[in-house]
């Protein structure tokens, strides 16, 4: 399983219903889950970005899948970050010339 680290702001469409953004994160998890991807967390934040999520998936496909069926939508843009835990980068550092 790969990690995803999933960046999120919303749009003007986004930002107008704001008041069922948490009816939008739960319906998100379902689709995650329909799509063989975990959310293990979803934060709303301040700052650059207005929603951050830690997701894992079998691969990049099912991740880009998921992230494209949410931004289709029209409430979110996305930026999806592919992050490595400890064990990943001793496979990593281990390939290293």
């Amino acid at each position: 399983m790969a990690y995803y680290v999933i960046l999120a702001n919303f749009t003007d469409q986004g930002a107008k219903g704001i008041k069922d953004t948490q009816k939008r994160a739960a319906a998100f998890k379902e689709m995650a889950a329909k799509s063989g991807v975990t959310v293990h967390s979803l934060f709303w934040t301040l700052g650059q970005y207005d929603v951050v999520t830690i997701a894992e998936a079998d691969d990049d496909i099912a991740a880009t899948a998921l992230t494209f069926s949410v931004a289709a939508m029209g409430n979110i843009k996305t930026q999806t970050l592919r992050a490595f835990d400890a064990a990943d980068m001793a496979k990593i550092t281990a390939k290293m010339a």
